[in-house]
């Protein structure tokens, strides 16, 4: 019996690394051609406008966040229990659609009267609306059937396709001018081609899965009690999310601090997608695994999630937080002169949400849902809700007046501290041995130095390159590689070193000695 769980341990260990190798792939694509795209839009668009774009992007989300009302991770959950009966299946399909486009209807509805009654809104809402196409489209993804049955292959290759071409499309139609918002809605179009074609894509392939014959009566009623809750954890975790750049676009009627935070937290955001996007591997097997007697391949997965966040999220803190001027920088194009000021201090100040937020994350996805305590969550949303917008006030207007994205920098990261801290204490039972360990001591160990480093190095190496002026671009570029490179490199070697448990498992000596535990 020993052996035979040693035996599917190793199993599940390798099934889960390759799918998670397959999601890292996607999101590393989609953050290669974002960080390709980003600084020419940036630029092109100016500060003004790229923060008017923004701002409606980010008043459209709680709307797109109303129409899912958590639909979709409840929709992998429950799918997930029943992949491998196809009438059972396709049933519980048809039920999650069936409330996906009923509730995206009374999402437009309420985005259509909020638009037409609050003059700051109407006065943008021909971009609110092309925007709010995203939504409306979304209703056809089905993008958490392919979730719930783990094609994590099929996936990646669309999402790659699908955004590649809207980096084509980005550099082709969106020019540099003068009129920067007639571009800003050619920019939107494109921004939302990557719904259209995801939509496209898994509607003509969803045959192959689902059937939409009726053979059952539906019955919602089971699901109704932990929708409504899921439903507020979305709408507080959307404004918890959001808030910060929509009271800024209140804070700075021109938007131009919008625009500056959103370069400070670009990076951010890439590396936190890229964390939490492999719940898409982890949830669907997260509930299956809580619901089986044994809990040790649900905490076994649980600790190894968390190391792969404590893998990505701390080297990127060190890096990002010291070279903060030159990534902002490039990313917007701007020495911060006269656009985008203070996105070089946004980034260092937020960057520990990297950790904090995917933390939260892992929980609320792998440990609260399967465990039926989603309500946990949200209190926890609802506190942060609170904290954000009170504190990002305060700070925004009153502490940091000629510096509003700097206040609400600090108001969003303090709070972002305040959560992590009481989602932990709510799931220790499983928490603990997945955070404190001795393993993610060596990866904080190894991010400190190589911090240490590139901040006294990074220095040295600008004032040693022979840039300045219109090419000092080229010297921040050959900066972050050098460092960057540099960091890999003593990062990855230390934790060899150490012996930490993720670097270790891709040596062939630990693979051969875990066949041989096996039997």
């Amino acid at each position: 019996m020993a052996e035979t769980a040693k035996t599917q341990n190793t199993n599940l260990a390798y099934t889960v690394r390759a799918n998670v190798v397959i999601n890292l792939i996607r999101t590393l694509t989609m953050t290669i051609l974002s960080f390709i795209t980003f600084p020419y839009v940036a630029r092109v668009l100016s500060d003004q406008a790229f923060g008017l774009y923004t701002w409606a992007n980010t008043f459209v989300y709680y709307f797109v966040i109303l129409s899912k009302i958590s639909i979709p991770n409840l929709a992998i959950r429950e799918c997930a229990k029943v992949k491998d009966d196809p009438v059972a299946f396709s049933h519980k399909v048809q039920e999650f659609f069936l409330l996906q486009a009923i509730m995206t209807v009374i999402s437009f509805a309420l985005m259509c009267a909020a638009v037409f009654s609050v003059p700051d809104l109407y006065t943008a809402k021909e971009i609110i609306f092309l925007l709010s196409i995203n939504f409306l489209v979304g209703a056809f993804a089905f993008e958490w059937v392919y979730i719930a049955l783990e094609k994590h292959f099929y996936i990646t290759v669309r999402t790659i396709l699908a955004t590649a071409f809207a980096a084509m499309m980005t550099f082709l139609f969106v020019k540099d001018s003068s009129y920067h918002e007639d571009y800003l809605y050619i920019y939107a179009l494109i921004a939302i081609s990557g719904t259209i074609i995801t939509a496209v894509s898994n509607s003509i392939l969803l045959p192959r899965y689902v059937s939409f014959k009726k053979t059952a009566p539906y019955n919602f009623r089971p699901l109704l009690k932990t929708l409504v809750t899921m439903a507020l954890i979305s709408f507080s975790l959307t404004l918890y999310n959001q808030t910060d750049e929509f009271l800024l676009g209140f804070i700075d009627p021109t938007k131009a601090s919008v625009g500056a935070y959103s370069v400070g937290v670009k990076g951010i955001d890439i590396v936190i997608t890229l964390i939490t996007s492999l719940y898409m591997v982890f949830m669907p097997r997260a509930s299956y695994y809580y619901e089986k007697a044994d809990k040790r391949f649900f905490q076994n997965l649980i600790n190894y999630s968390l190391n792969i966040t404590f893998f990505i999220a701390v080297p990127a803190i060190a890096t990002m937080s010291t070279l903060a001027t030159p990534v902002t920088s490039l990313i917007s194009g701007s020495d911060f002169t006269a656009t985008y000021k203070d996105a070089n201090l946004v980034l260092p100040i937020l960057s520990i949400m990297m950790l904090t937020y995917s933390i939260c994350d892992n929980i609320y996805t792998e440990i609260l849902l399967p465990m039926k305590r989603e309500k946990i969550y949200l209190y926890a949303m609802l506190i942060g809700v609170v904290c954000n917008v009170t504190l990002s006030l305060l700070l925004g207007i009153f502490a940091f007046p000629e510096h509003p994205a700097v206040g609400v920098a600090i108001a969003t990261g303090s709070t972002d501290v305040v959560l992590v801290a009481f989602l932990i204490w709510k799931s220790w039972q499983y928490s603990r041995s997945a955070i404190f360990n001795w393993n993610n001591l060596k990866i904080i160990a190894m991010g400190l130095v190589i911090g240490i480093l590139t901040f006294f190095l990074s220095p040295v190496i600008l004032k040693a390159l022979p840039f300045s002026g219109d090419t000092l671009w080229i010297g921040y570029i050959l900066d972050l590689l050098i460092c960057v490179a540099g960091d890999a490199i003593i990062y990855v070697i230390g934790l060899l070193l150490l012996k930490e448990k993720l670097v270790s498992s891709f040596l062939p000596s630990h693979r051969k000695e875990a066949q041989q535990n096996n039997g």
